[in-house]
């Protein structure tokens, strides 16, 4: 018996002293955990005593041999592509067709040099597959290993798919897209998540969820053992999570959390873009301004079983690069909210000014007038870049279509925005025009500083303006004649 038979039998081996102690896994688990640092040889051994020493006095311990009978129907579902090739055509042609069979549940897990992590990882996932009784594979999506992680997998019966572009988002889009399952539950492979509890995620999804994300953090009732976050990451995820949860409604609690379930067809519409660390948070938003049906179940974070390199996550670069994408997918919060700030604040300029308010023995002259204009004017631009950014995004599928965005644009169509355009622009020119026809009709001669200029600043601000509403108008046309 080879070895690639060897691991299959000892995984049914293993599932089946899994299953006889019950009450035990969390303490079986524990101690397939510290195996992670023996070679793949010791582990096997390690294994055997380990699941023979388990036994009961009333149960009798399976021997590989019988394992190996009972798993001898169930290895030919498991040949590979490069076997398949060699192989008759109606054979081939009945491999070709099982590769194609819908599954019920996939477990994919990002690898990159996870070697030593990967094999207790893969195993606690068959287990779960085992438990819960149902057709599923695990999918080993590898970013470019040099390490011993393609070939530990292959030998644990896991599927590999090799993913050349680089990233986390990357290696998961990768295997997502590959995998055959109804259902797909996603974690890191290095240890740090427990794949057996991946019936907690299937359970929800079949009860209606269209996502079910992990919780790490005690606020979602979750729990992370000592050493197994930064503590840099226990103050910036719940910092981030407040920021989803404010910006855009997310009903979750671990805004971060890299385990969680949803199903395949939610994740065809969410049409994932982001190749980074941003792909756990864009999937979070997007399901959420999606109206997916979200629910959360608490997880134990445990201290990830690395020996060989440091985390892949780098904490300022990626806690950049997802401040960054939510702004980018919150026209409201990135354009619409500073603009409504400034032009608050412009118009409080101009009350006083036109008031020729005394504050605190402070007269507002023409230099706030000034200031108050060119807040009004950036406001204005803001407000237009909300409006092309939202109608951008939902053409492009990165955001659902805004009824308000659609009311608004139809209310104030291209000619209604060119004539309000035209109006700013006439006014402010005749303003300036009248200015200049005093000017010179004083024979442009010095003029009265101060009453001059409270005409020219707003008359400058709305031929700006103006202009702004006409060219954004013309853009806004090509997005909507785009998406049509």
């Amino acid at each position: 018996m080879n070895r690639s038979e060897t691991s299959r039998s000892l995984g049914q081996f293993a599932e089946t002293k899994f299953n006889a102690f019950e009450d035990d896994s969390t303490d079986f688990l524990e101690t397939v955990r510290d195996l992670s640092s023996e070679s793949l040889d010791q582990q096997f051994d390690s294994l055997i005593d380990l699941l023979a020493t388990e036994q009961n006095s009333d149960t009798a311990v399976l021997t590989l041999a019988e394992c190996e009978d009972e798993t001898q129907a169930d290895t030919a579902d498991l040949l590979t592509a490069s076997t398949a090739t060699e192989l008759p055509s109606a054979t081939q042609a009945q491999a070709t067709a099982a590769a194609c069979e819908t599954l019920e549940l996939s477990i994919v897990m990002p690898c990159l040099d996870e070697a030593d992590t990967v094999g207790n990882c893969i195993l606690k996932a068959q287990f779960a597959l085992e438990k819960m009784g149902i057709r599923g594979e695990v999918i080993v999506a590898d970013n470019g290993s040099t390490d011993d992680s393609v070939r530990l997998a292959e030998e644990l019966g896991a599927r590999v798919v090799h993913v050349t572009e680089p990233g986390y988002g990357a290696a998961l889009m990768g295997g997502i897209e590959a995998a055959r399952g109804r259902f797909v539950v996603m974690g890191d492979a290095d240890d740090s998540y427990d794949f057996s509890q991946a019936h907690r995620f299937y359970n929800r999804l079949c009860e209606g969820a269209e996502l079910v994300q992990g919780c790490r953090l005690p606020s979602g009732g979750g729990r992370v053992m000592p050493g197994a976050m930064p503590w840099l990451h226990q103050y910036g995820n719940p910092a981030l999570t407040w920021l989803v949860q404010k910006m855009f409604k997310a009903p979750i609690h671990d805004v971060y959390c890299g385990m969680r379930g949803f199903s395949k067809d939610l994740y065809e519409r969410l049409d994932q873009r982001c190749t980074g660390m941003e792909f756990a948070t864009e999937m979070i938003i997007k399901s959420t301004l999606f109206g997916a049906k979200i629910a959360e179940v608490p997880i134990v974070l445990h201290r990830d079983g690395r020996q060989s390199h440091r985390p892949h996550l780098r904490t300022f670069r990626d806690g950049w690069r997802t401040l960054r994408f939510f702004l980018l997918q919150s026209p409201r919060w990135t354009f619409l909210a500073p603009g409504a700030l400034l032009a608050g604040l412009g118009g409080i300029g101009y009350a006083l000014v036109l008031s020729r308010a005394n504050v605190a023995g402070i007269v507002f002259d023409v230099h706030t007038l000034l200031v108050a204009t060119l807040g009004l004017m950036i406001a204005a631009q803001l407000a237009s870049f909300a409006l092309l950014a939202k109608t951008f995004a939902a053409s492009e599928g990165l955001l659902p279509l805004d009824q308000r965005v659609e009311r608004f644009t139809k209310r104030f169509s291209l000619e209604r925005m060119l004539s309000l355009s035209a109006l700013l622009i006439a006014t402010g020119g005749g303003v300036v025009a009248w200015k200049s026809w005093e000017w010179a009709a004083e024979g442009f001669g010095a003029l009265d500083y101060s009453h001059t200029m409270r005409w020219i600043i707003p008359a400058a601000g709305a031929i700006a303006v103006g202009a702004q509403f006409a060219f954004s108008s013309f853009l806004m046309s090509v997005l909507r004649l785009a998406r049509r």
